[in-house]
């Protein structure tokens, strides 16, 4: 059911009415108009396997005549000389100041941006959950502690936080395709350490390695913006961010793969994977026109000249000021960072508190994973055709319910009877516990999907830097977490002192909106 849903997401984006024109007029430079058709679908067929559009009667029996071998034939060595013949002409996305990258007419990009850079997202994704599922192993066979094996955790999000602004600001200029490949190969050299690491330091910093993948999501921000159809761009968007789904793949297949191979087989074959998609991104995609760094021809000569074009590269670097986008960052932050830091710590959380083994664990916390993905893409549709200002609202109190109920330990009441004490204990079952995570999940996709889209609607003529900023403060969140986790339960002595700890970020939040409500009224 969900490959279903996101196929059909996928084939209505890439089925949009530009993306028939693209086809139409691509495939008529070289055909001829008088021998063209287009169906409702997009399906372009020769002058043998003409069919007219719905509203005149034809049986199936005249429609299978028309379609001989050798139609289906000059069908396929059309659609090759059209590829490769075809001029790739260069043309704004959009006229309004959402989209200031230019991309091309080719109709097939929309399909590739929208499965190919969501893959790239989700195999970063599922490398940086690699210490979530394998660091339980690693506390085993090291013996390092709870906050140790937290700082493991946490180490590839403040590296990704660090990383997302400039990252996004360099894709902004040379481009969304070309960051998300080089940071796709900059990772690999770090899955490859992770393999062969023997000591706690040498996973710690192969681990702030894969954070600088963070790019390949800043990038994949811009890249998706310039590309996507207008009006489905929180569909697209949506689509993207469901990139996280990419944990999903380290929680069902790292445990098979431990079990079966030994853990160090794992980075290898996530390197293996990010090499074939790097491999499709180039072969594949096409880069967008990005920004033009360089001076003009007349000030090539002088110094200032240079100096000026240092001091535009390094005020695109800043974070971007004035409070309406560190708000909207701040809303960002916590959807993302918190739903990053419960991936990280789920399966580690499940596997003490209900006594599961590590496939176990990682099953039940997969479930959060999924919901969290399909959320977004909800949230992105949703977005599309309403404000968020008025979602928001029922999103924030949602999740607050879930959190207030996961906060709660399982505990125990002594009540004086009349016959003597009465004792009874109180906690929560396995699967009412993941019901509530499910949902939780599905209401913080929500909110992720639809403020992407809100930051694109907005502020989409920089969405380099707004993006940016909400990743990198998303990021610096998610970072901080597990640590916040662990100090919470040695301090209290609570497991659930980390949703107790969630709960109270997201009334500080809700405080924030109802402020800003407020003021705006009066």
């Amino acid at each position: 059911m969900v490959t279903m849903m996101l196929i059909t997401a996928m084939a209505v984006i890439a089925s949009s009415d530009a993306t028939m024109r693209a086809t139409r007029e691509r495939c008529s430079s070289f055909i001829g108009t008088e021998s063209l058709s287009i169906s409702p679908s997009g399906a372009v067929f020769h002058k043998q396997i003409h069919i007219t559009l719905p509203g005149h009667r034809r049986t199936l029996k005249a429609y299978l005549q028309r379609i001989t071998p050798d139609a289906l034939l000059t069908l396929g060595a059309d659609v090759v000389r059209i590829y490769r013949v075809t001029p790739r002409v260069r043309h704004p996305m959009s006229l309004a100041p959402q989209a200031h990258l230019s991309t091309s007419t080719n109709g097939y990009q929309p399909l590739v941006v929208v499965l190919l850079s969501p893959l790239a997202f989700a195999l970063v994704f599922a490398c940086w959950t690699l210490f979530a599922v394998l660091g339980m192993e690693l506390k085993r066979t090291l013996g390092f502690d709870e906050f140790d094996f937290a700082l493991l955790l946490a180490t590839p999000m403040l590296t990704a936080a660090l990383a997302s602004l400039p990252q996004a600001r360099l894709a902004r200029w040379i481009g969304g395709r070309r960051v998300m490949l080089g940071c796709l190969l900059l990772i690999c050299p770090f899955l490859w350490w992770i393999s062969v690491a023997e000591h706690y330091l040498e996973f710690l910093l192969a681990g702030g390695g894969l954070g600088l993948g963070a790019g390949s999501l800043a990038a994949g921000l811009v890249y998706v913006a310039a590309w996507g159809p207008r009006g489905r761009i929180g569909l697209a968007l949506g689509l993207y961010g469901a990139g996280t789904l990419g944990a999903g793949l380290s929680y069902w297949l790292l445990p098979l793969v431990s079990q079966a191979y030994g853990w160090r087989l794992a980075p290898r074959l996530y390197l293996l994977l990010v090499l074939l998609v790097a491999l499709l991104l180039w072969l594949f995609a096409e880069d967008e026109t990005g920004e033009e760094t360089k001076p003009s021809s007349s000030d090539d000569s002088g110094s200032s000249s240079s100096r000026r074009r240092w001091r535009r590269w390094l005020a695109g670097l800043m974070p971007p000021t004035g409070w309406q986008l560190w708000r909207l960052a701040l809303y960002y932050s916590f959807f993302y960072g918190a739903f990053v830091a419960l991936a990280l710590w789920l399966p580690s959380y499940l596997a003490a508190q209900y006594q599961l083994t590590l496939q176990q664990s990682a099953l039940w916390a997969l479930l959060f994973i999924l919901a969290g993905g399909l959320g977004q893409i909800l949230g992105g549709m949703l977005a599309d055709w309403r404000d968020f200002r008025a979602l928001r609202w029922w999103v924030s109190a949602w999740v607050l319910i879930c959190l207030f109920l996961l906060s709660y330990p399982p505990f125990s009441i002594q009540i004086q009877g009349v016959h003597g004490e009465v004792a009874f204990s109180v906690s929560t079952p396995l699967w009412a516990f993941d019901s509530l995570l499910v949902l939780m999940g599905l209401a913080m996709g929500v909110g992720k999907g639809s403020l992407m889209r809100l930051i694109h609607r907005d502020h989409g003529d920089n969405m380099a830097r707004v993006g940016g900023l909400a990743l990198a403060l998303g990021g610096l969140f998610a970072g901080v977490l597990p640590m916040v986790f662990v100090l919470g339960n040695e301090w209290i002595g609570i497991r659930s002192a980390g949703f107790m700890f969630l709960y109270g970020a997201l009334v500080v939040c809700m405080l924030v909106m109802l402020w800003d409500h407020a003021s705006g009224q009066s």
